[in-house]
């Protein structure tokens, strides 16, 4: 049995056909519609289309806060005309089959608990440091959405550390994703921020940069303590950390660093240290995971 899977992001529409063990056959990508969900629509359905002879059904992941049992997006990320939309109900009419939809960071955690770093955990948490941090938590294996579907979007925790001049500064999105190591950087090395992206930050790094290393060492500590916030609120087994910066092996040395450092400082017998972890997934965890939403809803 195949199944188209979509991940839907600010650029790309990316989808792959799959199988119910997640194993990929065909994978595409299209750039994403910004003007309309009539656009957006006609956009997915030409890729229904393509593949509609042989799939059973279509599992999507996308931005924004998502109400997955009723398919209806209460806002859509950065694709602001999907806010306030049955999206599912929107999407059967051109596309007639069974569509699941949810969070995009809540599908990398669903990849992770199913497949992944936390398939051996009850309780984890996934932290996917991007544009801004994303994430998932899970609990008794499944996925914790709470009540208003929010459980998880770890942009918006608040901090006291306005490091940056935004009015976003005071959110750990604003501090822990990319501009978090980009912007510093940029500054000590007189670029234009434009120049400066995360694989050249990483490129510092891993040739000893001393300055690099030590923004990336302070990052790391301010990164380091919302973990600790996050393992004393929740106590997971583990903590994974994904996306793109997560793949080299310096950022989870300093993260590890980093927990040292703090729990050093801890009164003795009240220090519980987060263990932390790689995401197994990268660019395909989005898909994995909605792949695994459907699966779950139909109980396939």
């Amino acid at each position: 049995m195949d199944f188209l899977v979509l991940d839907v992001g600010g650029s790309f529409i990316k989808y792959a056909i799959m199988n119910e063990k997640a194993e990929f056959m065909e994978k595409g990508k299209t750039p994403t519609p910004m003007d309309t969900i009539e656009h957006f629509i006609d956009v997915v359905g030409t890729i229904f289309d393509k593949y509609k002879d042989r799939i059973a059904g279509m599992a999507m992941s996308m931005p924004g806060r998502i109400d997955s049992d009723r398919g209806y997006l209460y806002t859509g990320g950065n694709l602001e005309y999907n806010t306030d939309k049955e999206i599912v109900s929107i999407l059967q009419k051109r596309c007639p089959l069974p569509i699941t939809v949810e969070n995009d960071g809540k599908c990398a955690a669903l990849a992770e608990a199913w497949l992944g770093s936390l398939k051996d955990c009850d309780d984890g948490i996934v932290v996917i440091l991007g544009t801004g941090v994303g994430g998932g938590i899970i609990k008794d294996k499944k996925l914790h959405k709470g009540k208003h579907f929010i459980a998880g979007e770890l942009s918006f925790i608040f901090t006291n550390n306005a490091a940056f001049e935004s009015k976003y500064s005071h959110m750990w999105g604003m501090q822990a994703g990319l501009s978090g190591l980009c912007v510093p950087v940029a500054k000590a090395k007189n670029l234009p921020i434009e120049e400066v992206d995360g694989y050249r930050v990483f490129q510092y790094a891993n040739s000893g940069d001393e300055e690099v290393l030590n923004i990336l060492d302070d990052y790391c500590y301010r990164l380091v303590l919302q973990l600790y916030n996050l393992q004393y609120i929740y106590d997971p087994e583990k903590i994974a950390i994904g996306g793109g910066i997560s793949k080299g092996e310096i950022l989870i040395k300093y993260i590890r660093k980093n927990i040292e450092k703090y729990y050093n400082n801890l009164e003795p017998n009240l220090g519980v240290k987060p263990e932390v972890v790689t995401c197994e997934f990268y660019n395909d965890s989005n898909l994995i995971g909605a792949l695994y939403n459907y699966l779950t809803k139909y109980k396939l």
